[in-house]
């Protein structure tokens, strides 16, 4: 009888909490077009949401009597009783406002647009005055378009066979997110979001699925309005009347209520920022829909030919607060490569000015739900939703079938590859990492693959196996590292190696297929390489939000290698470069790291990943290396004391300055190969926190400090300066300053290679120091640099580079 009874109970509740799904579409009562982006909102509550484009809306109500009030801008807004007992379709008609409207107030001045303006600011302020904290719920949609259909491995699948109505250049859904979250805001910044349930078409990762109502999103009431990592004045921001020209365009109406709808664009034609529509209520001087897009000195490299933004407001409590926002884009990437992206999120259920504990906002700013991932069907039919359109029904179904079809080796194939996806789990080396070519090893023959995120994300691991015909060597190695913890923040890795490597390999910032074609094509190598064996494991991970600790041991025999080649298919006559010699020794060390890292999380629902904060960031780490004759049964007794601090902080607009700072203390005398060598460069070519006017390995020592500079200053100066012609050309500049002391001590000189005592060690016991600036254009990938030794002078006084991450 007890059983019967708690059946009954429990078969009572989910009665009594079933919920009913109204859809429905708005329509324009005249011409039965649709009415887009209609307001939707039950009343008495903070619940609602707003239509489509296509005017199409669905809400999600538990049984009962419900009234909903219909509105939008040019219409007179209606009420509609609903007695909801199962699934509702409303057709709901508006009737445009007659446009003989009544008188409206305009303020005295020369441009009374201005003056609504002023208005609409000083009201921002009362609002911003009246929140302390706020909550809200949040429904968004992402959808990626392009012309040809990708695979979660990315590989491109083609418009579909057989269908002559298609047309190739035409953008089509190819991608989908979707998920539900809710955000939390109290005065004066602290900010959280936490997505609840996520969904997404079968070729996208659920990781990337992180777009929420909050700090992702924009918000016109607010002036931390960011495009393309770009700040950019809002339309309503305190400075705005200084930046942007008004004009009342017409009157409208909205709930009896006269509305102005003024045009804005920035006074200065060459000033980035936006272009668009305002819609502000007469008498509360509220904004209430705003429409734009961004101009041409806002638009990165011009790739995009369609930027629409959409953005609604409502009061909730007294209180203005966004409903809904919409950004559709789309651009061709250098006339190759077209694509679109649409995001559309509506928020609803505010709970304004609650109680919310301070600590409830920890380091996190996103955090995925660990369920988030497990919701079903049938819960997604329950929740608030954007109706999914037929194109986007059809998309689903089609991305489905096109990832349900396995694919082979060859369907993911490139010449162009340096890995070639064999699925989303492992992949083998790609023809431009099969063959290399140095001087020691000459023609070698490269085979290898990688696993990743095997065991729910937790195990990855690396195999090289390598054969060279120059020194007919076979070398191998193997890493992998296992991720623990809930959100994988603790790593164990192990690695064994029988290889060869580069000298210095931490100071050169070029990849192993540049080297290649200088040798081939130049007969320059740039890199010396030496022989080592042995194995190494580590452990470490977050211990506190801010702090990270590991440990570890390695053990390694280096030996010296000499050059076995003299093959080049250009210059025959040149030489090639003695490869160095090194300390050859066995070392056996026990390493230690720290780092205090102050920027905040987003926990995706499997890693927790750092995220760059606008505003600036400095990490700060160190590392020690201990080898110990006695203990350990290494060759040499020594220590290697390392610190790290790197940061980023803006400077103007859209500038900024990034920097690194290395101080290395060691005892004892340290090998040759683990000293520490000044980023150094080849000719022509410079990379980023690197001195260019330092060839690579040039100067080496066992104590260090060194400082790299890089500022972005994007277009900043040239506005500054008025130099039109270089802004319109999209032109950017960046400067950069490297400045470093460095030296050996005598116990490392007598343990150095004969021929490197026998050519002079340079060192830097004063500061040497150089400068310059770079100059490229927003669409491509590299810039031109100029740099100049300020002191120190003898070769490479001036060099000019290619900056470049290709090389």
């Amino acid at each position: 009888m007890k059983l019967l009874l708690r059946l009954f109970l429990i078969f009572s509740f989910q009665i009594n909490a079933q919920q009913f799904l109204i859809k429905g579409k708005v329509i324009d009562k005249n011409d039965n077009h649709s009415i887009s982006y209609t307001n939707i909102r039950v009343e008495g509550t903070h619940y609602g949401t707003s239509s489509t484009y296509e005017g199409l809306f669905q809400l999600r109500l538990e049984k009962g009597n419900y009234k909903l009030i219909v509105s939008n801008i040019g219409y007179i807004s209606d009420t509609i009783n609903v007695k909801l007992n199962s699934d509702e379709f409303l057709e709901i008609k508006l009737q445009p406002v007659p446009i003989n409207l009544s008188e409206i107030t305009v303020l005295p001045g020369e441009n009374p647009a201005l003056e609504i303006i002023k208005r609409v600011i000083e009201e921002k302020h009362k609002r911003n005055e009246k929140i302390n904290t706020y909550i809200f719920s949040a429904y968004t949609k992402g959808l990626i378009k392009t012309v040809r259909d990708f695979s979660s491995t990315g590989t491109q699948v083609g418009i579909t066979v057989g269908d002559s109505s298609s047309d190739s250049s035409k953008l089509k859904i190819t991608g989908i997110i979707e998920n539900e979250s809710r955000g939390y805001f109290k005065k004066p910044n602290f900010y959280k979001d936490e997505i609840i349930a996520r969904k997404q078409s079968a070729n996208t990762p659920s990781t990337i699925n992180i777009f929420t109502g909050g700090r992702l999103i924009q918000n016109f009431y607010t002036d931390d309005i960011r495009f393309f990592n770009r700040p950019l004045v809002s339309p309503i921001a305190d400075n705005a009347i200084e930046y942007y020209d008004y004009l009342i365009e017409d009157t409208l109406a909205m709930d009896k209520q006269n509305v102005f709808k003024i045009k804005f664009e920035p006074l200065k034609k060459t000033n980035p920022g936006f272009v668009g529509t305002l819609y502000i209520s007469d008498k509360t001087y509220n904004l209430i829909k705003l429409e734009t897009g961004l101009n041409d000195p806002a638009n990165p490299g011009r790739i995009f030919n369609k930027i629409n933004i959409i953005q609604q407001f409502r009061i909730f409590d007294d209180i203005v607060m966004p409903i809904d926002y919409r950004l559709s884009l789309e651009g061709n990437l250098m006339g190759l490569y077209k694509f679109g992206f649409e995001l559309n999120s509506i928020f609803f259920d505010y709970q304004i000015n609650n109680n919310i504990d301070e600590d409830f906002f920890d380091r996190t700013v996103i955090k995925v739900k660990n369920d988030a991932d497990k919701k079903d069907s049938t819960y997604w039919r329950n929740i608030q939703t954007i109706p999914n359109t037929e194109e986007e029904i059809a998309a689903y179904k089609r991305i489905d079938s096109l990832e349900a079809i396995e694919k082979t080796f060859w369907d993911n194939f490139s010449f162009l590859a340096t890995a070639i996806s064999v699925n989303k789990n492992f992949s083998v080396y790609g023809p431009l990492a099969i063959y290399s070519f140095n001087v020691v090893e000459g023609h070698t023959l490269n085979f290898g693959g990688n696993a990743i995120q095997l065991f729910d994300k937790r195990l990855n691991a690396n195999l090289d196996l390598s054969y060279s015909f120059g020194d007919k060597k076979f070398k191998q190695s193997f890493s992998t590292n296992y991720f623990l913890g809930e959100y994988r923040t603790t790593n164990f890795s192990f690695s064994a190696y029988n290889k060869i490597t580069d000298l210095f390999t931490e100071s050169i910032h070029y990849n192993k297929l540049t080297s290649t074609l200088t040798s081939l094509f130049g007969k320059y190598d740039f890199r010396n390489y030496y022989y080592t064996k042995g194995f190494s494991f580590s452990l470490g991970g977050l211990v506190f939000p801010i702090l990270n600790l590991g440990v570890g041991f390695f053990n390694r025999t280096d030996n010296s290698a000499i050059n076995n080649t003299d093959f080049s298919f250009f210059n025959r006559k040149k030489a090639y470069s003695i490869n160095q010699s090194i300390f050859e020794t066995k070392i056996n060390a026990i390493t230690t790291s720290f780092q205090f890292d102050f920027r905040k999380f987003i926990e995706d629902g499997y890693f927790k990943r750092r995220i760059d904060d606008t505003n600036g960031f400095i990490t700060f780490g160190g590392s020690a290396i201990f080898s110990n004759k006695k203990i350990l049964k290494s060759n040499l007794d020594f220590e290697i004391y390392r610190a790290n601090i790197n940061g980023s902080f803006p400077i103007v607009a859209s500038a900024s300055s990034r920097f690194s700072i290395v101080v290395i203390k060691s005892s004892n005398a340290i090998p040759f190969q683990m000293l520490y060598a000044l980023p150094g460069n080849i000719e022509s070519g410079s990379q980023s926190f690197t001195f260019r006017t330092l060839r690579a390995g040039e100067i080496f020592g066992d104590n260090v400090l060194m400082l790299s500079l890089e500022n972005n200053l994007n277009d900043e100066l040239f506005r500054l300066l008025g130099l039109s012609f270089l802004i319109e050309k999209q032109m950017n500049l960046s400067l950069h300053f490297n400045a470093a002391l460095i030296e050996t001590s005598n116990k490392s000189k007598n343990i150095l290679p004969l021929n490197i005592l026998s050519k002079g060690i340079c060192e830097f016991k004063k500061p040497f120091a150089e400068i310059g600036f770079g100059i490229g254009q927003q669409l491509f990938p590299f810039k031109v640099e100029f740099t100049w030794k300020l002191n120190y002078k003898g070769k490479n006084n001036f060099v000019v580079g290619i900056n470049t991450p290709i090389l």
